[in-house]
This record gives structure tokens, sequence and C-alpha cells, in this order.
């Protein structure tokens, strides 16, 4: 993955126009928000919709991108985070929960792990963070979830910085710990 510095010209470029840098900034950053649209809607054929449709927002909006109030990848993936949220608001009389079939839809792009490995890490996981108090669960989720940053999650929880980086390095050791990884 590209570095933050290197994000921000490329949405600077592609503010321009420049589709060079624009598929530079997909190929680097389409993992990321795929993933994060994937979580959300757990449907493939839904997932890469709103994924063609966070790109057409990003190469539209790109000049509006500030890099003093957020990372690249926080503004990528809240725009995808929120498309993904819009769709599942509008598909609610119809609850994805109840298309497991749709789950099953074949990727062009091979998972790194079985789906059923997958499934059972993902409950011992959210097994361990559920263990957590509610609070570090909310900041966990934000921060490596959400790709929130610390000083976003400082200002969240009205709360210096180097406390926050305290509070998500004993929460992940809690969880580590939890999974036998300590």
């Amino acid at each position: 993955m590209l570095t933050p510095a290197e994000l921000v010209w490329l949405i600077a470029a592609v503010a321009k126009g420049d589709e060079v840098a624009f598929e530079r900034l997909y190929v680097a950053t389409r993992a990321k928000l795929y993933g994060v649209v994937l979580r959300i809607l757990r449907r493939q054929d839904l997932a890469e919709e709103v994924i063609q449709e966070c790109y057409i927002k990003i190469w539209s909006s790109a000049g509006q991108f500030n890099p003093s109030l957020s990372s690249p990848i926080t503004w990528m993936v809240s725009i995808a985070r929120n498309r993904a949220i819009d769709l599942v608001r509008k598909r609610s009389e119809a609850s994805l929960e109840d298309e497991p079939e749709a789950i099953e839809v074949a990727s062009d792009t091979p998972d790194p792990l079985a789906r059923r490995e997958m499934n059972e890490e993902l409950k011992r996981l959210l097994g361990c963070v559920g263990k957590l108090e509610p609070e570090r669960q909310r900041l966990v989720l934000l921060a490596y979830y959400n790709g929130w940053s610390r000083e976003q999650l400082a200002e969240k929880f009205n709360t210096p910085v180097n406390t926050v980086k305290t509070w998500l390095r004993r929460s992940m050791l809690e969880i580590r710990e939890c999974l036998g990884l300590a």
C-alpha cells in the first residue's frame, strides 16, 4: 500500500482529472474499501456495485479532500462505508441475512482463507472484542474497523491522544491474550 503522503498526492492529481493517478489510487485502495463494504453488505455482488459508486464519488469529489481534516484512506473509507450503509437502509425491507445463497457468489479474486476458517476466526475475534468494556469496544471498532485516526478518536472520546494510544494498546493486548496469541 502507498504511504499517506503518496495517497494525498494521488488524490490531488485525481482532482485535476489525472486518469493515470486515479487508476493508481484505485489499485492501491480497492482491497481495503472492498473489505469494508463487504463486511457491511455481506454480499459480493452488492459490494462490487457499491465500490463502483464509491470510486465515481472519489473521482468527482477529490477536489474537496482536505488532508488536514483526515487521512486519505479514512476519507475514502468513510465514502465507502456511507454508501454501503445507505444501501442497507434502502434494502431494509429485505434483510441481507435472509439471502445466504448470495454470500456464496464467486469472486474474481480468491479469498486468502477458506470461508469456514474465516468465520471461525471472526467469531473468536468478535468474542474477544465483546469481552472489552463497552467504551473500549467502541474505541477498537472505530480505530480498526472504521479506520479512525488516533486524533479523531481523541476528539470523539474527549481525551488526550496519548491516552487513546494507551487504551488501544491495552485493548489489543487483552484481545491478543483472549485469542491465545500473547
